[in-house]
């Protein structure tokens, strides 16, 4: 009888908390969204973050809420578009971006301000008089953005990196990373771009880089199209009119225009 009791307790005690559970799964349970859900197993479940949410379930929420478009995923770009349009029911057009790494940066054209031999980071030396090199607005070189894509997007070539456009998914996170704003955005079908980031004019140009846009205007006159512009002392393209033609790139007598 003195070992009964105990157990009839303990059993008591456990029936009470398991009608209590039951109790509180069924009246307190949140309510699942059946539509978040899809649209979250519709995404690649990369986290990269380049929606601009916290993440793929962050951005699933607030899509199932109409709070974003349905066009941000540039991981999961025509595929991921595509079943979200789906469960959406809504037309989406997916643009798939890539990045760009837009200077002509290497040792043998740009010079030195001043040897720099602190932290091998561009936005450590960025801080220290805008860099080492006599273009305040050129790539450093040292690699941040390579640390920073999650993807092996990036690749080096005499310290100077080049995106590789089959594995880049336009997440952006270089484009964070970079202190100068050298590396932009661009449809991922590009045909033409501009290879320089200098806003300067002048003599500056000339002496800081052997390969930078002077902003002579040759290729906003020779683009048929009126895809080239001068914006700032810079060429810039509008990529919607551009037909990939290469008149701008053989007037452009820098070699800045690929």
């Amino acid at each position: 009888m003195e070992i009964l009791i105990p157990v009839i307790i303990i059993a008591v005690i456990g029936l009470i908390a398991g009608l209590g559970l039951s109790f509180a799964s069924k009246y307190m349970a949140v309510p699942v969204d059946e539509t978040e859900a899809q649209l979250r197993e519709a995404l690649p479940g990369a986290n990269c973050g380049a929606c601009g949410f916290s993440g793929c379930d962050g951005y699933a929420a607030a899509l199932a809420k109409g709070e974003a478009e349905p066009n941000l995923c540039a991981p999961g770009g025509e595929a991921a578009a595509q079943k979200i349009s789906e469960i959406l029911n809504v037309e989406v057009s997916s643009n798939p971006m890539v990045a760009l790494v837009a200077c002509n940066n290497s040792c043998d054209k740009t010079k030195r301000a001043f040897a720099y031999d602190g932290l091998q980071s561009c936005n450590a030396a960025a801080l220290l008089q805008g860099g080492p090199l006599e273009c305040k607005y050129g790539c450093l070189g040292l690699l941040d953005c390579v640390v920073a894509c999650p993807f092996n997007a990036i690749v080096v070539n005499d310290n100077h990196p080049t995106v590789c456009k089959d594995l880049c998914v336009g997440c952006g996170k270089c484009v964070n990373t970079c202190p100068k704003g050298v590396i932009k955005l661009v449809p991922k079908d590009y045909k033409t771009a501009v290879l320089c980031n200098n806003k300067e004019k002048g003599a500056p140009v000339v002496q800081g880089c052997k390969s930078s846009c002077i902003a002579c205007t040759m290729c906003e006159r020779a683009c048929e199209k009126g895809a080239i512009k001068i914006v700032n002392n810079l060429a810039q393209v509008d990529y919607s009119l551009c037909n990939g033609c290469g008149k701008c790139k053989e007037v452009c007598k820098r070699k800045v225009i690929i």
